[in-house]
């Protein structure tokens, strides 16, 4: 696959043919500026491809670099809301959130909102929203930046816990000593392409070595955890010794000691790792992974046995399914409504419908009249609430949340947002104008019939939040990504779609007002019709543009 930015722009990648096994740690390497974050957000599902294709992309979580505080959430508050994006239950997202906020000691943040976290803290809750519903695929981008040590120790065993647990991790840091040992995979970015980079025989980093007994006739669980030496006693043959990296100690604990049937760990130490020929013998040695052992979140008990199994920290697996893709974008339409209610940015539009109906709607006015003027304000009302859905979440959130349920749903899931909204406002008008006005024609000589007024009004309403909503669509990202352009192309677009022959909005406003003028009320369901293709069309194309123009 390649990728490249505009329809002329220079290529970022070009010529990339990769295939990423589960229970591999999978590192990219090469220099600032290179296309690493390019590439990452490939695998990650947030772009797609200029050229080519990828296939068998599974459930997948993402780390940026660099997480934003401007959400108004709370740290818990927000785990449980990607939770539920990533497939979990409510009940489970929140328990789940607190438990890994614990064990990145970030616990007493649990009530603290986003925006007065330290950047540190803000990055220990964008790993462990990617952590809590156990992805199959785990992209983290220079994800351990601005964590201490102790919470750097702990993504590292998590980390291993993810693929010794099936997953495939691909990441990218700037220490070189980064889960050195670890790593199946290893590819330098340069050129706009991938090459292999062989281990290194001096970088395996610190090992491990667990001395471990059985009975005679048990065997080994397969494939166990990085893959440890193993060397057994001739003159024991229940007896073992294992030797493997660091950062596999935990998840190969873990293994030993739920087998059937388990086997007793008798001895655990660290062996000193060695240092390349090339480098200094007074230079640093790569960061040892703490062996701290912690439990995960999710893991339950484990088999009895002579060693301490609550001493050993296990890969952090969803209890249940997930939930399907469909479910999982309803639980993202859930968060972005959240999202726009907490952050207030919703009252300006209403606020503005507000005096629409305030100006143009009095006590006693005839009823199709003022129907027909409720529905026109309502517009460019629905354009701003969509344009404010799809632009109100971050960039670097809006990432996290494409990984989860794939770019073409979280835009549909802001969509779905505006538009609800713009709905229900329309249904609010529409409500206050049948309270106000008068059921007569504009003469006031013949009467109206007030339940067909009623329903003209509301699909009148409807269509033109629908067609506002589409005006909204495309006059934002990832069409329109200018601010200047896209406020002014809002405004010159909501008033033609009020004036232009051929609106479905105008139809309906103009079949109210005719009405009115002889008291005939007509359904405009045709209008209504051709406003919903003009939304269905346009969520489309701006769906599929969301993953091309991230």
């Amino acid at each position: 696959m390649g990728r490249r930015y505009g329809l002329r722009g220079p290529w970022v990648l070009r010529g990339l043919d990769l295939d990423l096994p589960a229970h591999t740690l999978v590192r990219i390497e090469g220099a600032n500026g290179v296309g690493k974050s390019t590439l990452l957000r490939l695998l990650a599902g947030i772009d797609a491809p200029t050229e080519g294709r990828m296939t068998g992309r599974p459930r997948t979580a993402y780390v940026p670099e660099r997480f934003p505080a401007a959400l108004p959430f709370t740290a818990a508050g927000y785990l449980t809301h990607m939770g539920r994006v990533h497939g979990l239950p409510a009940a489970e997202a929140a328990a789940r959130g607190q438990e890994w906020l614990a064990r990145f000691g970030a616990a007493g943040y649990a009530r603290t909102p986003l925006a007065e976290l330290s950047k540190g803290t803000s990055q220990k809750v964008a790993v462990a929203q990617a952590l809590l519903a156990g992805p199959d695929l785990l992209v983290l981008d220079e994800a351990w930046t601005g964590l201490d040590t102790e919470a750097r120790g702990a993504l590292d065993r998590a980390v291993a816990e993810r693929a010794a647990g099936g997953a495939t991790v691909v990441f990218v840091d700037h220490d070189p000593g980064r889960l050195a040992g670890a790593v199946g995979l290893a590819y330098r970015l340069e050129d706009r392409t991938l090459t292999p980079v062989p281990a290194s025989p001096g970088d395996d980093g610190p090992r491990v070595r667990i001395e471990a007994t059985g009975r005679p006739s048990a065997a080994l669980p397969p494939e166990l955890p990085g893959a440890p030496a193993v060397e057994r006693d001739a003159g024991n043959p229940a007896a073992i010794r294992l030797t493997t990296s660091a950062a596999y100690s935990d998840p190969l604990l873990h293994a030993l000691l739920t087998a059937r049937p388990p086997w007793h760990i008798t001895g655990l130490s660290q062996l000193p790792a060695p240092v390349p020929a090339s480098r200094p013998a007074a230079a640093p040695a790569v960061a040892a992974v703490d062996m701290t052992p912690r439990p995960a979140p999710g893991a339950g008990p484990t088999g009895t046995t002579d060693a301490a199994p609550e001493a050993v920290s296990r890969p952090a697996r969803p209890a249940r399914p997930v939930r399907p893709p469909g479910r999982r974008t309803a639980a993202a339409t859930r968060y972005q409504a959240a999202l726009l209610a907490r952050s207030q940015r919703w009252l300006a539009p209403l606020l503005l419908y507000a005096a629409f109906l305030g100006i143009g709607v009095r006590a006693g006015q005839p009823l199709l009249d003022s129907l027909g003027y409720a529905a026109a304000a309502l517009l460019p009302v629905a354009a701003w609430l969509v344009r404010l859905c799809v632009t109100q979440e971050p960039p670097a959130a809006r990432a996290v949340t494409a990984a989860a349920v794939g770019p073409s749903r979280a835009h549909c899931a802001t969509l779905l947002t505006g538009l609800g909204c713009a709905l229900a406002l329309g249904g609010a008008g529409t409500g206050t104008v049948l309270l106000m006005s008068a059921p007569v024609s504009t003469d006031h000589t013949v009467a109206v019939p007030l339940l067909p007024a009623a329903l003209a009004g509301l699909l009148a309403a409807g269509c033109s939040a629908l067609l506002g909503g589409a005006v909204g669509a495309l006059c934002a990202r990832p069409v329109l990504r200018r601010h200047g352009w896209s406020l002014a192309a809002t405004v010159s677009a909501a008033l033609l779609a009020l004036v232009t022959d051929g609106s479905p909005a105008k139809a309906a406003v103009t079949d109210l007002v005719t009405g009115s003028l002889t008291g005939t009320v007509r359904l405009p369901l045709l209008p209504a019709a051709g406003a919903a293709v003009v939304v269905a069309a346009v969520t489309a194309l701006t769906a599929r543009l969301a993953a091309l123009r991230e």
